[in-house]
Parts: structure tokens; C-alpha cells; sequence
């Protein structure tokens, strides 16, 4: 996926200037594709010569009037031509997968304390998921299983539910990290140091 898609995909739920675009990605968009404040930057200025996005000047007082970007038709028929392309499952580069494999040859109790801290991560953003559920989606039936939705007019569209849909999906993706990391710790544990 390039950064264009992200971008027309954020600017369709909401158009904005860039920096609430930047904003956007540093609190939700980031969590599944990250970038830097230059690049979206940069990728806008881009999608704007290629008339991907259109850019009104929007007043403000006391400050240098911003740009609002909202998609245009062309990127709109950009965004439909890419999701009908297939794409491959992504590779998983896991860096602490392969120290925990490298332990085999140090002393794998030394390994622990760096486990701990990212199970301490993975809880947190598990926590900032399932905070960010209630909040915008009223939480979730038992053991994570979304409510039914009653049809009618108090119904979500389709924006909702397929965002509702994307952060479940990061939420499964926490719990699986913190019991695959229970796991290791325990096995960690079990093997102890090294003599």
C-alpha cells in the first residue's frame, strides 16, 4: 500500500488541512500505517499536482490561513481502482522473535526483563484499543464479540463498521501478542540462566 491510499482513505472520512491529516495518523491511521509528518507533507503536495486531492484556503483569524484537503473525483477512481487490485499477506519482520531464537546460544533468562517491557507495550495499547472502543463504539459484547447491530436508523454505515471492524482487528492482534509473550516468559522462566 502506498501512503497516497492512507491518505485518501483519512481525507474521505473527514477532509483537512495537513497537519490535522499528520494529527489523524499520529492517533489512529498510525497504529496500522505510520508516517512522518514531511512525507504526508510531501505525498499531498503530490496527490495535489496529480489531482488526486482539491485544496480550498480556509481563513483564520489571528493565524495564516490553512489549506483543506478533500479528495477529488480522479482520487476517488484511484482509491476504487486500488482496492480491486489483490495484495499479498505481508511478511512479518519480528526482531524480538528472532533474539528470542538467538537466546538458544546466550543465556536466555537475559531475555526476560526486555519481554516484560513489551508485554508492557502490547497492555497498553490494548488498553488504549479497548478505551477508544467504548468511547466511539460503545464496547463490546462478551469476550469481544461486537454487539449486534439493531437495523434502523440507529444502524452505523459502513464507515463505522469497517472501522469498528479494523480495530477489532488491532485488539485481537494485542491479546494474541500478550499471550504469545505470556508464553515466551514462561518458557524464558523455565530454561533459566545459563551457567
Amino acid at each position: 500500500m502506498a501512503l497516497d491510499h492512507a491518505i485518501l482513505v483519512s481525507l474521505l472520512e473527514k477532509p483537512g488541512s495537513g497537519y490535522e491529516l499528520a494529527r489523524r495518523f499520529d492517533r489512529s491511521i498510525g497504529y496500522f500505517w505510520t508516517a512522518t509528518h514531511q512525507q504526508i507533507y510531501r505525498v499531498l503536495k503530490r496527490m495535489e499536482a496529480e489531482g488526486w486531492v482539491d485544496v480550498r484556503d480556509v481563513p483564520q483569524q489571528g493565524r495564516p490561513d490553512k489549506k483543506e484537503y478533500s479528495v477529488s473525483a480522479s482520487g476517488l477512481t484511484a482509491l476504487a481502482e486500488w482496492l480491486q487490485k489483490p495484495i499479498q499477506p505481508e511478511s512479518v519482520r519480528h526482531e524480538l522473535a528472532v533474539k528470542i531464537r538467538g537466546a538458544a546460544f546466550g543465556d536466555p533468562a537475559a531475555l526476560v526483563g526486555e519481554v516484560e517491557r513489551h508485554r508492557r507495550m502490547h497492555q497498553e495499547q490494548l488498553a488504549h484499543y479497548l478505551a477508544g472502543e467504548r468511547r466511539d463504539f460503545g464496547g463490546s459484547g462478551a469476550a469481544g464479540v461486537p454487539k449486534p447491530e439493531a437495523p434502523g436508523p440507529g444502524r452505523p454505515d459502513a464507515e463505522r463498521e469497517l472501522q469498528h471492524v479494523v480495530l477489532r482487528g488491532g485488539i485481537a492482534y494485542e491479546r494474541m501478542m500478550i499471550a504469545w509473550l505470556d508464553d515466551v516468559l514462561a518458557t524464558l522462566r523455565r530454561l533459566g540462566p545459563r551457567r
